[in-house]
């Protein structure tokens, strides 16, 4: 058997508390929705919640594709979908008074549309109930279909994300058959030649080199992603594979630091997810913009 790696001291959290979050988890429960924060077991959530700042996964809670990093089931849904999700999205925001908004979801693609059409309308919903709140989609890729990507930039949202996940050398073996490292890059190009600000995010310590993250990096910079997270894997059952490296935060701030030097917005470091300070890397890329105006 190889040997158990120990965490470090940094890789520690806070159990869910404190009467923001009771609020929060009392209206997604009401309204029946789900969360990625919950789903996904995503270390923040007393973090983020405590602040108001959630991530809702639309669409279900059963998977089409089977990644071996993440928590989320997977199964066949069978074409099911609640067409009244989209409103009851955007009355949580407004109950809530978000000021910024991540909607994501599973992977559809048992739908036609692997699912764009309800993305575009719970974005409508957002900004219809809601009309101050910033919204980000982090979306499928869609199968790459441009019919698809144009039902998102439609519906107005104010950044697009997509997740990378891994380097481009683990991906076969990290993330589902149906998945690519090649697709994805051509997604998040799409969607910057639409004019929208564009985001993604990886992993580190699933075994990647030094020299596979400035390859990243760089392919990203290419197709031009504005905005980048980067955050250590852990892993989130014993099904899922085991962390190979825990990353130390000088590493992280290497990593932050080469993707700034290539123009992008980096929030980098052990616990950074998706959607970790989402609304905090749009206004820095808003400065960085203008400030160039």
């Amino acid at each position: 058997m190889g040997e158990i790696l120990r965490k470090p001291p940094w890789i520690r959290r806070t159990l869910p508390s404190g009467e923001d979050f009771l609020f929060v988890d009392k209206i997604l429960k009401k309204l029946n929705l789900y969360t990625v924060c919950r789903e996904a077991k995503c270390p923040n959530i007393s973090e983020c919640w405590s602040k108001k700042e959630v991530t809702i996964m639309i669409l279900g809670n059963i998977c089409t594709r089977f990644c071996k990093f993440c928590a989320v089931r997977t199964g066949n849904p069978k074409g099911f979908v609640d067409y009244e999700e989209p409103k009851r999205v955007g009355e949580a925001v407004r109950i809530l008074k978000l000021k910024y908004v991540v909607i994501t979801s599973v992977d559809r693609d048992d739908l036609e549309d692997g699912g764009a059409e309800i993305f575009k309308k719970t974005i409508e919903s957002i900004k219809i109930s809601s009309p101050g709140t910033k919204v980000e989609p982090l979306v499928p890729d869609f199968r790459g279909e441009k019919e698809n990507i144009k039902k998102i930039i439609e519906a107005g949202p104010d950044v697009v994300a997509h997740n990378i996940e891994t380097v481009e050398r683990l991906t076969p073996w990290i993330r589902d058959k149906k998945a690519s490292y090649s697709l994805s890059l051509s997604v998040l190009e799409k969607y910057k030649k639409m004019n929208m600000i564009t985001k993604t995010g990886f992993m580190v310590g699933l075994g990647e080199k030094e020299e596979d993250i400035l390859k990243t990096l760089k392919d990203l910079k290419d197709v031009g992603v504005d905005i980048l997270t980067v955050g250590q894997y852990l892993q989130p059952t014993k099904k899922n594979i085991p962390v190979k490296e825990y990353y130390s935060l000088e590493k992280f701030k290497w990593i932050k630091e080469e993707a700034e030097n290539m123009g992008m917005v980096c929030i980098s470091g052990p616990f950074v997810r998706s959607s970790y300070k989402a609304r905090e890397a749009y206004l820095k890329y808003l400065q960085i913009f203008y400030s160039k105006k």
